[in-house]
């Protein structure tokens, strides 16, 4: 079955201040954010109609902007009642919601300080990124080719389009390996993230994650360390070689879209989904979905 395209989808898409018909909210072919990706965006959940760390999000937004050189025309605040008034819009409540920022057509090449910053926000039903009947037995990674470049060559700490591009590439590699997506490691050699989502290990008890020094620390990575911590495991966020994957007993990845998700292979390295991902998996679902757990 071929997928709905994006650009047909019925619904209303919050565009430059005002809600338009979803096949309206176009941006110009010569648009500079198209061609010098100048573009920050975020991934957000709704869960009951609630946005989960709409501000942080929205907050985030802003910051990856002024990385790339450009101030959104819209503070925190009314972003985040922009994704709420969206949301309604479509009459969603379980949803996926993508805002977006770019430089818009004014000037075509490499500067472009007068062009003017367009900001956009969708929002669409999207379930679990990953079969959740089938989460516990673990999603497969392949070892990505690229590596997360050196932070002196990338705004590393801006979620921004560009970025993504060997992203693409790699998680497209990995699918068509048969993976469900790639790990990736940095310039170092070291072992970054996933192609959209941190990643996290166990070994004896203790959880391990790469320290993001060159990669997005992401909210829902923060969001699981202080679950993790709160139950009273050790958290130790460090540079982890590949060598060391073969002493770790569990994986598992955190990320907006993936939520908790455990692993039970990344190429050679085999793991088995266990008692410490199944709980910080069902902690975060508890915590987004409050409603669910209380049933």
């Amino acid at each position: 079955m071929t997928p709905q395209p994006f650009d047909k989808r019925p619904g209303k898409i919050w565009f430059d201040g005002r809600l338009v018909p979803w096949e309206s909210a176009n941006l110009h072919v010569l648009s500079h954010g198209l061609h010098y990706a100048s573009c920050v965006f975020e991934g957000e959940r709704a869960y009951g109609g609630e946005i989960f760390k709409s501000t942080e999000h929205s907050t985030r937004l802003r910051q990856s902007a002024a990385y790339l050189d450009f101030e959104i025309p819209y503070s925190v605040a009314e972003i985040d009642e922009a994704k709420r008034l969206v949301l309604d819009a479509n009459g969603l409540k379980d949803a996926y919601l993508r805002p977006a920022a770019w430089r818009g057509s004014e000037m075509m090449g490499v500067a472009a300080q007068i062009s003017k910053i367009h900001l956009a926000i969708a929002c669409w039903d999207w379930p679990s990124y990953f079969d959740p009947a089938q989460k516990m037995k673990g999603i497969r990674l392949d070892v990505a080719e690229y590596r997360r470049p050196d932070p002196a060559t990338i705004p590393c700490k801006a979620k921004a389009s560009g970025l993504y591009m060997i992203c693409t590439i790699s998680k497209h590699k990995a699918e068509r390996k048969g993976y469900a997506d790639a790990m990736m490691l940095d310039y170092r050699g070291f072992v970054a993230e996933c192609t959209g989502a941190n990643i996290f290990f166990v070994q004896s008890g203790e959880i391990h994650t790469p320290r993001a020094d060159c990669f997005l620390d992401g909210i829902t990575r923060r969001t699981v360390i202080e679950f993790a911590k709160r139950r009273g495991f050790k958290v130790a966020e460090r540079h982890i070689k590949p060598e060391e994957l073969s002493a770790f007993s569990e994986c598992f990845i955190t990320g907006s879209a993936a939520e908790v998700t455990p692993v039970s292979e990344i190429g050679a390295w085999r793991f088995t989904p266990g008692k410490i991902s199944e709980t910080l998996m069902n902690d975060y679902m508890a915590e987004v979905q409050p409603q669910r757990a209380a049933a």
